[in-house]
Protein backbone atom coordinates (compact mmCIF):
# COMPACT_ATOMS: atom_id res chain seq x y z
CA UNK A 1 0.00 0.00 0.00
CA UNK A 2 1.18 3.58 -0.70
CA UNK A 3 0.70 4.67 2.92
CA UNK A 4 2.89 1.86 4.22
CA UNK A 5 5.57 2.66 1.63
CA UNK A 6 5.67 6.29 2.76
CA UNK A 7 6.07 5.30 6.39
CA UNK A 8 8.83 2.84 5.52
CA UNK A 9 10.78 5.44 3.50
CA UNK A 10 10.46 8.02 6.31
CA UNK A 11 11.76 5.59 8.92
CA UNK A 12 14.72 4.59 6.72
CA UNK A 13 15.70 8.24 6.12
CA UNK A 14 15.53 9.04 9.84
CA UNK A 15 17.85 6.11 10.58
CA UNK A 16 20.25 7.16 7.80
CA UNK A 17 20.44 10.75 9.13
CA UNK A 18 21.06 9.49 12.66
CA UNK A 19 23.91 7.32 11.42
CA UNK A 20 25.62 10.35 9.79
CA UNK A 21 25.87 12.23 13.09
CA UNK A 22 26.86 9.15 15.10
CA UNK A 23 29.74 8.47 12.71
CA UNK A 24 30.98 12.08 13.07
CA UNK A 25 30.79 11.94 16.87
CA UNK A 26 32.73 8.69 17.05
CA UNK A 27 35.47 10.25 14.88
CA UNK A 28 35.58 13.41 17.00
CA UNK A 29 34.91 15.58 13.98
CA UNK A 30 32.30 17.69 12.20
CA UNK A 31 30.23 16.52 9.27
CA UNK A 32 32.06 16.46 5.98
CA UNK A 33 30.75 18.50 3.06
CA UNK A 34 29.38 15.32 1.49
CA UNK A 35 27.62 14.36 4.74
CA UNK A 36 26.18 17.87 5.06
CA UNK A 37 24.81 17.70 1.53
CA UNK A 38 23.23 14.30 2.25
CA UNK A 39 21.74 15.58 5.51
CA UNK A 40 20.14 18.49 3.64
CA UNK A 41 18.69 16.04 1.10
CA UNK A 42 17.28 13.85 3.89
CA UNK A 43 15.64 16.82 5.62
CA UNK A 44 14.08 18.03 2.38
CA UNK A 45 12.75 14.59 1.59
CA UNK A 46 11.36 14.17 5.12
CA UNK A 47 9.38 17.39 4.71
CA UNK A 48 7.81 16.08 1.51
CA UNK A 49 7.11 12.68 3.09
CA UNK A 50 5.54 14.33 6.13
CA UNK A 51 3.10 16.23 3.95
CA UNK A 52 2.29 13.13 1.89
CA UNK A 53 1.75 11.02 5.01
CA UNK A 54 -0.52 13.69 6.52
CA UNK A 55 -2.54 13.85 3.29
CA UNK A 56 -2.89 10.05 3.20
CA UNK A 57 -4.03 9.92 6.84
CA UNK A 58 -6.72 12.54 6.15
CA UNK A 59 -7.94 10.53 3.18
CA UNK A 60 -8.11 7.30 5.18
CA UNK A 61 -10.03 8.99 8.00
CA UNK A 62 -12.49 10.46 5.50
CA UNK A 63 -13.16 7.04 3.96
CA UNK A 64 -13.71 5.48 7.38
CA UNK A 65 -16.36 8.11 8.18
CA UNK A 66 -18.18 7.60 4.87
CA UNK A 67 -20.80 4.75 4.89
CA UNK A 68 -19.86 1.90 2.61
CA UNK A 69 -21.98 1.38 -0.46
CA UNK A 70 -24.52 -1.42 -0.13
CA UNK A 71 -23.41 -4.67 -1.72
CA UNK A 72 -26.10 -6.84 -3.25
CA UNK A 73 -25.26 -10.54 -3.17
CA UNK A 74 -26.70 -12.99 -5.63
CA UNK A 75 -27.33 -16.63 -4.73
CA UNK A 76 -29.35 -19.61 -5.81
CA UNK A 77 -32.89 -19.37 -4.37
CA UNK A 78 -33.67 -23.05 -4.88
CA UNK A 79 -32.46 -23.86 -1.35
CA UNK A 80 -35.22 -21.63 0.03
CA UNK A 81 -37.83 -24.07 -1.30
CA UNK A 82 -38.50 -26.58 1.51
CA UNK A 83 -39.65 -29.09 -1.10
CA UNK A 84 -36.43 -28.68 -3.12
CA UNK A 85 -38.58 -28.51 -6.26
CA UNK A 86 -40.35 -31.86 -5.73
CA UNK A 87 -44.16 -32.07 -5.87
CA UNK A 88 -44.43 -34.78 -3.25
CA UNK A 89 -42.64 -37.78 -1.78
CA UNK A 90 -43.40 -39.93 -4.81
CA UNK A 91 -41.75 -37.39 -7.13
CA UNK A 92 -38.68 -37.42 -4.90
CA UNK A 93 -38.59 -41.22 -4.80
CA UNK A 94 -38.73 -41.45 -8.59
CA UNK A 95 -35.80 -39.01 -8.93
CA UNK A 96 -33.73 -41.11 -6.51
CA UNK A 97 -34.65 -44.27 -8.40
CA UNK A 98 -33.49 -42.82 -11.71
CA UNK A 99 -30.28 -41.52 -10.15
CA UNK A 100 -29.43 -45.00 -8.84
CA UNK A 101 -29.73 -46.82 -12.18
CA UNK A 102 -26.33 -48.42 -12.99
CA UNK A 103 -24.38 -46.22 -15.40
CA UNK A 104 -26.68 -43.24 -14.91
CA UNK A 105 -24.59 -40.07 -14.88
CA UNK A 106 -27.44 -37.59 -15.28
CA UNK A 107 -28.66 -36.96 -11.72
CA UNK A 108 -31.73 -34.81 -11.16
CA UNK A 109 -30.33 -31.41 -10.13
CA UNK A 110 -33.05 -31.11 -7.49
CA UNK A 111 -31.30 -33.89 -5.56
CA UNK A 112 -28.18 -31.73 -5.30
CA UNK A 113 -29.97 -28.78 -3.68
CA UNK A 114 -28.85 -28.54 -0.09
CA UNK A 115 -26.80 -31.72 -0.44
CA UNK A 116 -23.21 -32.23 0.61
CA UNK A 117 -20.37 -32.06 -1.95
CA UNK A 118 -20.30 -34.74 -4.63
CA UNK A 119 -19.32 -38.22 -3.38
CA UNK A 120 -19.83 -37.19 0.25
CA UNK A 121 -22.52 -37.92 2.86
CA UNK A 122 -26.03 -37.56 1.39
CA UNK A 123 -25.10 -38.24 -2.22
CA UNK A 124 -23.30 -41.48 -1.42
CA UNK A 125 -25.35 -42.73 1.45
CA UNK A 126 -24.31 -40.44 4.31
CA UNK A 127 -22.29 -41.68 7.23
CA UNK A 128 -24.37 -44.84 7.41
CA UNK A 129 -25.36 -45.41 3.78
CA UNK A 130 -28.67 -43.61 4.10
CA UNK A 131 -28.81 -42.22 0.56
CA UNK A 132 -30.50 -38.90 -0.18
CA UNK A 133 -31.99 -36.83 2.64
CA UNK A 134 -35.71 -36.28 2.13
CA UNK A 135 -36.52 -32.55 1.59
CA UNK A 136 -37.62 -30.70 4.76
CA UNK A 137 -41.23 -30.01 3.72
CA UNK A 138 -41.82 -33.63 2.72
CA UNK A 139 -40.65 -34.69 6.18
CA UNK A 140 -43.02 -32.12 7.68
CA UNK A 141 -45.90 -33.49 5.59
CA UNK A 142 -45.45 -36.81 7.37
CA UNK A 143 -44.98 -35.11 10.74
CA UNK A 144 -48.17 -33.09 10.30
CA UNK A 145 -50.20 -36.16 9.40
CA UNK A 146 -48.83 -37.97 12.45
CA UNK A 147 -50.54 -35.47 14.76
CA UNK A 148 -53.78 -35.24 12.84
CA UNK A 149 -56.76 -37.45 13.50
CA UNK A 150 -58.44 -38.45 16.71
CA UNK A 151 -55.91 -40.77 18.32
CA UNK A 152 -54.23 -40.26 21.69
CA UNK A 153 -51.08 -38.71 20.23
CA UNK A 154 -53.14 -35.82 18.88
CA UNK A 155 -55.10 -35.42 22.13
CA UNK A 156 -52.22 -34.96 24.60
CA UNK A 157 -50.42 -31.65 25.02
CA UNK A 158 -46.85 -32.11 23.77
CA UNK A 159 -43.94 -30.00 24.96
CA UNK A 160 -41.25 -29.48 22.28
CA UNK A 161 -37.64 -30.04 23.30
CA UNK A 162 -34.23 -30.50 21.70
CA UNK A 163 -33.06 -32.78 24.50
CA UNK A 164 -33.32 -36.55 24.84
CA UNK A 165 -34.48 -36.25 28.45
CA UNK A 166 -36.66 -33.75 30.33
CA UNK A 167 -36.71 -33.09 34.07
CA UNK A 168 -40.33 -33.25 35.25
CA UNK A 169 -41.17 -31.54 38.54
CA UNK A 170 -44.51 -33.00 39.63
CA UNK A 171 -46.50 -31.97 42.71
CA UNK A 172 -48.72 -34.77 44.03
CA UNK A 173 -49.92 -32.78 47.04
CA UNK A 174 -53.47 -31.40 47.49
CA UNK A 175 -54.66 -28.21 49.26
CA UNK A 176 -56.38 -30.36 51.89
CA UNK A 177 -53.52 -32.80 52.45
CA UNK A 178 -50.82 -32.70 55.11
CA UNK A 179 -47.94 -32.10 52.68
CA UNK A 180 -47.07 -29.39 50.19
CA UNK A 181 -48.09 -25.74 50.38
CA UNK A 182 -50.60 -25.16 53.20
CA UNK A 183 -52.75 -22.24 54.31
CA UNK A 184 -53.66 -21.70 57.97
CA UNK A 185 -55.48 -19.29 60.26
CA UNK A 186 -53.67 -17.56 63.09
CA UNK A 187 -54.42 -15.17 65.89
CA UNK A 188 -52.66 -11.83 66.17
CA UNK A 189 -49.11 -12.13 67.44
CA UNK A 190 -48.89 -15.89 66.87
CA UNK A 191 -45.91 -17.14 64.87
CA UNK A 192 -46.64 -18.59 61.42
CA UNK A 193 -45.86 -22.24 60.73
CA UNK A 194 -44.12 -22.61 57.35
CA UNK A 195 -45.02 -25.25 54.76
CA UNK A 196 -42.79 -26.51 52.00
CA UNK A 197 -43.39 -26.96 48.31
CA UNK A 198 -43.39 -30.69 47.65
CA UNK A 199 -41.96 -31.65 44.27
CA UNK A 200 -41.29 -35.07 42.87
CA UNK A 201 -38.41 -34.72 40.42
CA UNK A 202 -38.58 -37.35 37.69
CA UNK A 203 -36.65 -37.67 34.45
CA UNK A 204 -38.77 -38.31 31.37
CA UNK A 205 -36.66 -39.88 28.64
CA UNK A 206 -37.51 -39.42 24.98
CA UNK A 207 -37.42 -42.72 23.13
CA UNK A 208 -36.79 -43.18 19.43
CA UNK A 209 -39.76 -44.23 17.32
CA UNK A 210 -39.21 -45.15 13.69
CA UNK A 211 -40.99 -46.25 10.53
CA UNK A 212 -38.83 -48.23 8.09
CA UNK A 213 -40.62 -48.78 4.79
CA UNK A 214 -39.74 -50.62 1.58
CA UNK A 215 -41.08 -49.79 -1.89
CA UNK A 216 -40.70 -52.04 -4.95
CA UNK A 217 -39.72 -50.85 -8.42
CA UNK A 218 -43.27 -51.58 -9.60
CA UNK A 219 -44.74 -49.35 -6.92
CA UNK A 220 -42.24 -46.60 -7.71
CA UNK A 221 -43.67 -46.43 -11.23
CA UNK A 222 -47.13 -45.61 -9.86
CA UNK A 223 -46.60 -42.09 -8.45
CA UNK A 224 -50.07 -41.22 -7.05
CA UNK A 225 -50.41 -44.59 -5.36
CA UNK A 226 -46.86 -44.44 -4.02
CA UNK A 227 -47.31 -41.00 -2.47
CA UNK A 228 -50.49 -42.11 -0.68
CA UNK A 229 -48.81 -45.25 0.61
CA UNK A 230 -45.65 -43.56 1.85
CA UNK A 231 -47.06 -40.34 3.26
CA UNK A 232 -50.25 -41.50 4.95
CA UNK A 233 -49.03 -45.03 5.67
CA UNK A 234 -45.94 -43.95 7.58
CA UNK A 235 -47.95 -41.32 9.47
CA UNK A 236 -50.60 -43.84 10.53
CA UNK A 237 -47.98 -46.32 11.71
CA UNK A 238 -46.12 -43.75 13.80
CA UNK A 239 -49.36 -42.35 15.22
CA UNK A 240 -50.61 -45.80 16.19
CA UNK A 241 -47.38 -46.85 17.91
CA UNK A 242 -47.05 -43.61 19.86
CA UNK A 243 -50.73 -43.68 20.91
CA UNK A 244 -50.42 -47.31 21.97
CA UNK A 245 -47.54 -46.30 24.24
CA UNK A 246 -49.59 -43.46 25.74
CA UNK A 247 -52.35 -45.95 26.54
CA UNK A 248 -50.39 -49.00 27.75
CA UNK A 249 -46.64 -48.29 27.39
CA UNK A 250 -44.38 -50.05 29.90
CA UNK A 251 -42.02 -47.12 30.46
CA UNK A 252 -39.06 -49.33 29.48
CA UNK A 253 -37.70 -48.20 26.12
CA UNK A 254 -41.01 -46.41 25.49
CA UNK A 255 -43.29 -43.88 27.25
CA UNK A 256 -45.16 -44.91 30.41
CA UNK A 257 -48.79 -45.44 29.49
CA UNK A 258 -52.04 -44.80 31.32
CA UNK A 259 -52.80 -48.47 31.95
CA UNK A 260 -49.32 -49.15 33.36
CA UNK A 261 -49.07 -46.09 35.61
CA UNK A 262 -49.33 -46.10 39.37
CA UNK A 263 -51.86 -43.27 39.17
CA UNK A 264 -54.48 -45.43 37.43
CA UNK A 265 -57.77 -45.92 39.32
CA UNK A 266 -59.39 -49.28 38.60
CA UNK A 267 -63.11 -49.13 39.35
CA UNK A 268 -64.30 -52.50 40.67
CA UNK A 269 -67.24 -54.29 39.07
CA UNK A 270 -70.59 -54.53 40.86
CA UNK A 271 -71.32 -57.43 43.18
CA UNK A 272 -72.74 -60.30 41.16
CA UNK A 273 -72.16 -58.51 37.86
CA UNK A 274 -72.21 -60.93 34.94
CA UNK A 275 -69.37 -61.23 32.47
CA UNK A 276 -69.53 -59.30 29.17
CA UNK A 277 -71.80 -56.67 30.74
CA UNK A 278 -71.63 -52.95 31.46
CA UNK A 279 -73.95 -51.55 34.11
CA UNK A 280 -75.02 -47.93 34.68
CA UNK A 281 -73.46 -48.12 38.14
CA UNK A 282 -70.07 -48.81 36.51
CA UNK A 283 -70.32 -45.62 34.48
CA UNK A 284 -71.58 -43.49 37.38
CA UNK A 285 -68.85 -44.64 39.76
CA UNK A 286 -66.12 -44.10 37.18
CA UNK A 287 -67.37 -40.56 36.62
CA UNK A 288 -67.21 -39.85 40.36
CA UNK A 289 -63.53 -40.80 40.55
CA UNK A 290 -61.96 -38.76 37.76
CA UNK A 291 -60.16 -35.50 38.56
CA UNK A 292 -61.88 -32.53 36.90
CA UNK A 293 -64.50 -34.53 34.97
CA UNK A 294 -65.37 -31.45 32.90
CA UNK A 295 -62.08 -31.97 31.02
CA UNK A 296 -62.44 -35.72 30.62
CA UNK A 297 -63.24 -37.92 27.63
CA UNK A 298 -64.46 -41.53 27.36
CA UNK A 299 -62.26 -44.02 25.49
CA UNK A 300 -64.22 -47.15 24.60
CA UNK A 301 -63.84 -50.38 22.74
CA UNK A 302 -66.40 -50.45 19.95
CA UNK A 303 -67.97 -53.65 21.31
CA UNK A 304 -69.20 -51.65 24.33
CA UNK A 305 -71.53 -49.49 22.21
CA UNK A 306 -74.57 -51.84 21.96
CA UNK A 307 -74.98 -51.76 25.74
CA UNK A 308 -74.51 -47.99 25.97
CA UNK A 309 -77.19 -47.22 23.39
CA UNK A 310 -79.94 -48.58 25.67
CA UNK A 311 -78.43 -47.72 29.05
CA UNK A 312 -80.46 -45.60 31.49
CA UNK A 313 -80.27 -44.30 35.06
CA UNK A 314 -83.82 -44.27 36.36
CA UNK A 315 -85.89 -43.33 33.32
CA UNK A 316 -83.21 -41.17 31.71
CA UNK A 317 -80.69 -42.31 29.09
CA UNK A 318 -77.09 -41.69 30.08
CA UNK A 319 -75.83 -41.94 26.50
CA UNK A 320 -76.73 -39.24 23.99
CA UNK A 321 -75.97 -39.55 20.27
CA UNK A 322 -74.02 -36.81 18.43
CA UNK A 323 -75.65 -33.44 17.78
CA UNK A 324 -77.09 -34.56 14.44
CA UNK A 325 -78.23 -37.90 15.78
CA UNK A 326 -76.90 -41.27 14.78
CA UNK A 327 -76.02 -39.89 11.34
CA UNK A 328 -72.70 -38.82 12.91
CA UNK A 329 -72.20 -42.00 14.93
CA UNK A 330 -70.06 -43.35 16.45
CA UNK A 331 -69.32 -40.84 19.15
CA UNK A 332 -71.88 -38.99 21.17
CA UNK A 333 -71.86 -38.20 24.87
CA UNK A 334 -71.87 -40.35 27.99
CA UNK A 335 -72.93 -38.45 31.12
CA UNK A 336 -72.27 -35.30 29.12
CA UNK A 337 -68.67 -36.14 28.19
CA UNK A 338 -67.49 -36.98 24.64
CA UNK A 339 -67.23 -40.63 23.63
CA UNK A 340 -64.32 -41.70 21.42
CA UNK A 341 -64.09 -45.19 19.99
CA UNK A 342 -60.47 -46.23 20.33
CA UNK A 343 -58.74 -49.37 19.09
CA UNK A 344 -56.20 -49.24 21.90
CA UNK A 345 -58.90 -50.11 24.43
CA UNK A 346 -59.08 -53.71 25.64
CA UNK A 347 -61.73 -56.08 24.34
CA UNK A 348 -65.15 -56.13 26.02
CA UNK A 349 -65.16 -57.41 29.63
CA UNK A 350 -61.39 -56.99 30.09
CA UNK A 351 -59.84 -54.22 32.16
CA UNK A 352 -59.36 -51.20 29.93
CA UNK A 353 -62.38 -51.68 27.66
CA UNK A 354 -63.99 -48.55 29.19
CA UNK A 355 -61.83 -45.61 30.26
CA UNK A 356 -62.55 -42.09 31.48
CA UNK A 357 -59.42 -39.98 31.07
CA UNK A 358 -58.43 -36.37 31.62
CA UNK A 359 -55.41 -36.08 29.34
CA UNK A 360 -54.38 -32.82 30.99
CA UNK A 361 -52.84 -35.17 33.54
CA UNK A 362 -50.42 -36.70 31.02
CA UNK A 363 -47.05 -35.10 30.35
CA UNK A 364 -45.64 -35.60 26.85
CA UNK A 365 -42.46 -34.31 25.22
CA UNK A 366 -41.28 -34.59 21.63
CA UNK A 367 -38.28 -33.60 19.56
CA UNK A 368 -39.11 -30.73 17.20
CA UNK A 369 -37.85 -32.26 14.00
CA UNK A 370 -38.44 -35.61 12.37
CA UNK A 371 -35.43 -37.22 10.70
CA UNK A 372 -36.01 -38.85 7.32
CA UNK A 373 -33.88 -40.49 4.62
CA UNK A 374 -34.21 -42.65 1.53
CA UNK A 375 -31.72 -45.37 0.57
CA UNK A 376 -30.82 -46.60 -2.89
CA UNK A 377 -28.22 -49.08 -1.64
CA UNK A 378 -29.65 -51.45 0.95
CA UNK A 379 -31.86 -53.50 -1.36
CA UNK A 380 -30.35 -52.61 -4.74
CA UNK A 381 -30.20 -56.22 -5.96
CA UNK A 382 -33.89 -56.72 -5.08
CA UNK A 383 -35.14 -53.65 -6.94
CA UNK A 384 -36.41 -52.14 -3.68
CA UNK A 385 -36.05 -48.70 -2.10
CA UNK A 386 -36.00 -48.13 1.65
CA UNK A 387 -37.55 -45.11 3.41
CA UNK A 388 -36.99 -44.28 7.07
CA UNK A 389 -38.55 -41.78 9.48
CA UNK A 390 -37.45 -41.36 13.09
CA UNK A 391 -38.42 -39.01 15.90
CA UNK A 392 -38.18 -39.01 19.68
CA UNK A 393 -41.15 -38.98 22.01
CA UNK A 394 -41.60 -39.52 25.75
CA UNK A 395 -44.30 -39.16 28.36
CA UNK A 396 -45.89 -40.30 31.61
CA UNK A 397 -48.74 -39.22 33.94
CA UNK A 398 -48.04 -36.25 36.20
CA UNK A 399 -49.32 -38.12 39.24
CA UNK A 400 -47.41 -41.08 40.62
CA UNK A 401 -50.44 -42.36 42.57
CA UNK A 402 -54.18 -41.58 42.97
CA UNK A 403 -54.99 -38.73 45.36
CA UNK A 404 -57.31 -38.90 48.35
CA UNK A 405 -60.29 -36.49 48.43
CA UNK A 406 -60.79 -33.90 51.15
CA UNK A 407 -63.87 -35.80 52.33
CA UNK A 408 -64.53 -39.40 51.43
CA UNK A 409 -62.62 -42.62 50.97
CA UNK A 410 -62.57 -43.20 47.20
CA UNK A 411 -59.30 -42.07 45.61
CA UNK A 412 -59.30 -40.05 42.40
CA UNK A 413 -57.08 -39.72 39.38
CA UNK A 414 -56.88 -38.27 35.89
CA UNK A 415 -57.27 -41.81 34.59
CA UNK A 416 -60.06 -44.22 35.55
CA UNK A 417 -60.68 -47.63 34.00
CA UNK A 418 -63.27 -50.35 34.60
CA UNK A 419 -62.06 -53.63 36.06
CA UNK A 420 -62.53 -56.97 34.29
CA UNK A 421 -65.99 -58.51 34.67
Amino acid sequence: MRYQSLLKERDELIVEGKNLFEAAEKGGRDLTETEKTRDDEINARLEVLGADIKREEVRRERERATPAAAVTSVRERAEDDPRRGFRDLADFALAVRQASVPGAYAIDERLRIGAAPTNFHQETGGTGGEGYAIPPQLREDIFTLVFQGDDLLSLVNKEPTNSNAVELLADDSTPWGSTGIQAAWRAEGIQMTPSRLLTNARQVRLHELYAFTLATEELLQDLPRLNARLTSGAARAINWKASEAIFRGTGSGQPLGIQSAGALVVQAKETGQATLTVQPQNIAKMFSRVINPGMSVWLLNQDVLPQLFTMTLGNYPIYMPPTNGFAEAPGGFLLGRPVKINEHCASLTNQGDINLVNLEGYYAAQRDAMQAAESMHLYFDYGIRAFRWTFRFGGEPFLSAPVSPANGTNTRSHFVTLAAR
